[in-house]
């Protein structure tokens, strides 16, 4: 009902399309996954430092371009719902394991990043097999994914000689700060329905 006349609103309609696959967001999304394994292919096999930082910073710019574009033009997807954070957890994963294992970030920072993303992985998967539907990503969680994007490749790029790199890595070092505090709150919108989803099932399971 609307709240003034107390008439019922009409039904919402239906929106279409929601199942096509071919579409320029989920092009960027899957692009993003080939974009991982060429960082990763740069980085470790030729040992192409900056051209690796490129690939990067392009892994995340398709992470910004396809939400916008996905929002902008109503091309929205069911699949793209499911691909576009799992290509963004694979992209992120990829960074921060690979860049522990070259020595471009401190070990505090992957561990904080990582306890997040495997909570909140941990979360969805819990909230799928309690057939709860999928949370859509927050708009503060593709904020701190996007200082995230922009702040490794900066810190695998201040991982090199010169004068300059040091200053680099500490001025990215304290702006990635505010992202991760954005990653945690927008931690909350999975972790507070999963615990509810828990506490019903427990609640199911202790009754006569």
């Amino acid at each position: 009902m609307t709240p003034l006349t107390g008439v019922p609103a009409p039904p919402r309609p239906r929106r279409e399309g929601l199942d096509r696959l071919l579409t320029v967001p989920n092009i960027l999304s899957l692009s993003r996954i080939a974009l991982a394994g060429l960082y990763l292919y740069l980085l470790f096999g030729p040992d192409l430092r900056v051209a690796a930082t490129f690939a990067l910073a392009a892994g995340g710019i398709t992470d910004f371009l396809d939400g916008y574009i996905a929002r902008r033009f109503d091309q929205v997807t069911r699949f793209g719902t499911a691909l576009d954070p799992t290509a963004d957890r694979l992209l992120l994963a990829s960074a921060i394991s690979s860049m522990i294992a070259y020595g471009a970030i401190p070990i505090w920072l992957a561990v904080v990043v990582l306890l997040r993303e495997l909570s909140v992985a941990s979360a969805v998967i819990y909230l799928d097999r309690c057939g709860a539907p999928r949370l859509e990503v927050a708009y503060v969680g593709k904020v701190a994914a996007a200082g995230f994007m922009i702040g490794f490749p900066l810190l695998l790029l201040g991982h090199g000689g010169g004068g300059w790199t040091h200053p680099l890595t500490i001025t990215t070092l304290w702006a990635l700060l505010p992202a991760i505090a954005l990653s945690y709150l927008s931690s909350l919108s999975y972790l507070r329905p999963a615990h509810a989803a828990f506490m019903v099932r427990k609640r199911a399971n202790e009754a006569p």
